[in-house]
């Protein structure tokens, strides 16, 4: 068998002592210089122009999600009025963006801003340690050089919510016997060639959706295996409103009215398949059947309501032509085992293959992996409470960015950079240097999952994300016109946030 999945290079701890600089002190440090890095640091520029920074970056490039991921078709599954930043329009014509076109607006608005210059490359954070004494973060990381530390009074996690070095593999008897190659999505090999050859992609989430039918263009075909199904819904690659807007209107007005739109329709969709789930289910399914009609619509009718899982953008119907042209179908069934040539169902079928892309789903960690650590003591966020979206019970001067499951990623990134600027000017006026949301002692918040998904790279990493209570402020929203209010208008010093 040739896996066709290169280790991911991976920074290892020095066995000599860390390297420290006393010069390397920051007011902020902000890891990861992805998508929601960027944008925090220009935030931070903008509405705290009096705090120094640096952003260490484990990699070697900027981008983040959007550099890492080479898979064919690599796209983003929100449109970008919405993924793009509050203040930088997005001004291509495509609405739903390939992944080339996202990093080079991350790339451009880093420039644009002078935010590369606070980059530092190939400072992979390891471990983070609080010092209620200081009120300070020692940071510890690993770079080619051996291992270094930084020094801050804030730390801003942006690393993302997956892991970097490893994906979400499932464990499938025979994986070893098959003949041909296999190949996870999240490490695709450079310059692959799967021209005229059989190929499965297993999985039926966003990046399955996505991989089908770009590989299609080529492959000699494909199979969408599946243990069950995904709602899939088209949507133009094309905004008409925001081509008609900017011919009349500044740059920025036309994509602040596009992204309202969006943000809107976005809400209401989910809203009415939380209320009607039964309709909403109808009403996808029907669209499918007018995609394609005559097709065995089970492939295309999940067991569970809308939006407990996301929903699968289709872009201009990409993987329903696909279809109707023979190039891809669509199976439903369990895997028995891999062999020399392909996959045994539980069905009694088999599936040839050259190709196997197991789209199985991305392995979910906090804080990119780092030990957490304040005053000695290691943070386990699975004991640990959500507050706000933005910060944790117990932990100062620390906050991770984490996008809507329900919407675009970046709506709530900018609405959480503007939030902990908030924070930090707050922290000023009062002459402090620590933040901490507490909770009360004697005080029940109640407990839920952190996400309310049912996905199974979700359920698989429930036992080690953090909590949400059941109450404000301990309560995720999932809703961005709530947010906004909360992180742009409530007080800052609401009880809840202890300064000292």
């Amino acid at each position: 068998m040739a896996d066709a999945m290169p280790a991911t290079p991976e920074l290892r701890h020095s066995a000599q002592a860390a390297v420290r600089d006393d010069s390397d002190v920051f007011d902020v440090l902000i890891i990861g210089a992805g998508l929601s890095g960027i944008g925090a640091a220009v935030h931070l520029t903008k509405e705290s122009p009096q705090k120094s920074y640096a952003i260490l970056e484990g990699r070697d490039a900027i981008g983040g999600t959007w550099d890492l991921f080479r898979y064919p078709g690599i796209r983003s599954d929100s449109d970008m009025f919405t993924l793009g930043y509050n203040f930088k329009p997005w001004t291509d014509r495509k609405a739903i963006a390939d992944g080339p076109a996202i990093l080079a607006y991350v790339n451009e608005t880093a420039d644009e801003y002078g935010v590369r210059d606070h980059i530092r490359f190939g400072h992979k954070m390891v471990r983070a340690d609080w010092s209620s004494a200081d009120k300070m973060w020692t940071v510890t990381v690993a770079t080619a050089g051996g291992e270094r530390q930084l020094r801050c009074n804030f730390l801003f996690m942006c690393s993302g919510y997956y892991s970097y070095n490893e994906g979400l593999e499932a464990e499938f008897a025979g994986r070893e016997d098959f003949a041909g190659t296999i190949i996870h999505p999240q490490f695709w090999p450079d310059n692959f060639d799967y021209t005229g050859k059989k190929v499965v992609v297993i999985g039926s989430g966003a990046t399955a959706v996505t991989v089908v039918p770009e590989m299609a263009k080529s492959a000699g075909h494909v199979t969408m295996l599946q243990r069950s199904p995904t709602y899939m819904v088209s949507r133009p690659s094309e905004d008409g409103m925001a081509i008609s807007l900017r011919k009349w209107l500044p740059a920025q007005t036309a994509y602040n009215l596009t992204r309202w739109k969006n943000v809107l329709m976005g809400m209401t969709f989910f809203r009415l398949a939380r209320r009607y789930p039964e309709g909403m289910k109808k009403r996808f399914i029907g669209m499918v059947e007018k995609e394609l009609p005559g097709h065995d619509l089970s492939h295309f009718t999940p067991s569970y309501n809308p939006w407990d899982q996301r929903v699968c953008a289709v872009p201009d119907s990409d993987m329903f032509a696909a279809i109707r042209d023979g190039k891809v179908d669509i199976v439903t069934d369990h895997i028995e085992r891999f062999d020399a040539s392909g996959i045994q169902l539980k069905s009694g079928k088999h599936i040839d293959a050259d190709v196997i892309v197991t789209a199985t789903g991305l392995k979910l960690e906090v804080a990119g992996g780092a030990a957490i650590y304040t005053d000695g003591e290691r943070v386990d966020f699975a004991h640990r409470y959500n507050y706000k979206g933005v910060m944790f019970s117990g932990v100062p001067n620390f906050a991770i960015t984490f996008g809507y499951t329900n919407a675009s990623w970046t709506l709530k990134a900018d609405l959480t950079s503007e939030y902990i600027c908030r924070v930090l000017n707050a922290m000023d006026a009062k002459g402090v240097k620590s933040a901490t949301p507490t909770i009360k002692a004697g005080e029940d918040i109640g407990e839920e999952p952190m996400l309310d998904f049912s996905s199974g790279y979700v359920t698989k990493a429930l036992a080690y994300l953090p909590k949400q209570g059941a109450k404000k402020p301990w309560k995720l929203n999932q809703n961005y016109i709530k947010d906004r209010y909360i992180l742009r208008h409530q007080p800052v010093d609401d009880g809840v946030m202890v300064f000292s």
